[in-house]
């Protein structure tokens, strides 16, 4: 069986809404409806997502497609921004690039790498502790901690290439499956769009 990590799809940018609280855009929404729909989605029968706005927004609309509960937690939240607020897209990508060049430093008070990584990854066991192998479950959340977690369970070094923006599809709204067996990284990011109905090596 399998777990499915994925990302919120495209959200409304608004600079006087803490990101947090940003919800999905109409592309956004549509594009996860489309995905409820994939054969891997619809097996699902559990989700966990983030606390944030446009994740639990994604969670809901899947389990309208597998009818699954979603649960959240604060540990699958993205990596903490709040010292900087909202930023233009070009400071944030310069902060960004930052985050993952140097793991163990704050980028403008930004949570670390390592640290959002030991989080996202400590979330990420307790909840498989507690869930039964043989159902496949489904994760809920964002691009950078995804990227983190990506890369501790493909034994990967922490590196901007491995983030969802330089491989699926910028705009988010991208998975990468894991087997639950033996927690095996099974794929990089894929777009939704694009996400075969079955993987090799399950």
């Amino acid at each position: 069986m399998y777990a499915l990590y994925v990302t919120h799809p495209e959200v409304v940018i608004d600079p006087n809404v803490a990101t947090p609280r940003w919800g999905l855009s109409s592309l956004g929404r549509s594009r996860a409806e489309r995905f409820a729909n994939h054969p891997l989605v619809e097996s699902l029968t559990r989700l966990v997502s983030s606390t944030e706005t446009k994740a639990l927004e994604l969670a809901t609309i899947l389990a309208g497609g597998c009818g699954a509960p979603v649960d959240s937690g604060d540990k699958f939240d993205e990596n903490d921004r709040r010292s900087t607020g909202f930023v233009p897209a070009a400071r944030f990508e310069a902060l960004a690039d930052a985050l993952f060049a140097h793991p163990d430093e704050s980028a403008e008070g930004w949570e670390t790498a390592r640290d959002a990584q030991r989080r996202v990854v400590a979330g990420f066991d307790e909840v498989l502790a507690g869930h039964d192998a043989t159902k496949p479950i489904g994760f809920v959340g964002h691009g950078a901690v995804g990227t983190l977690l990506k890369c501790h369970l493909g034994g990967l070094t922490i590196a901007r290439s491995e983030d969802q923006r330089r491989i699926g599809n910028p705009g988010g709204g991208n998975v990468f499956v894991v087997r639950l067996s033996d927690r095996k990284l099974l794929t990089d990011w894929i777009a939704m769009e694009e996400l075969p109905a079955r993987i090799d090596g399950l």
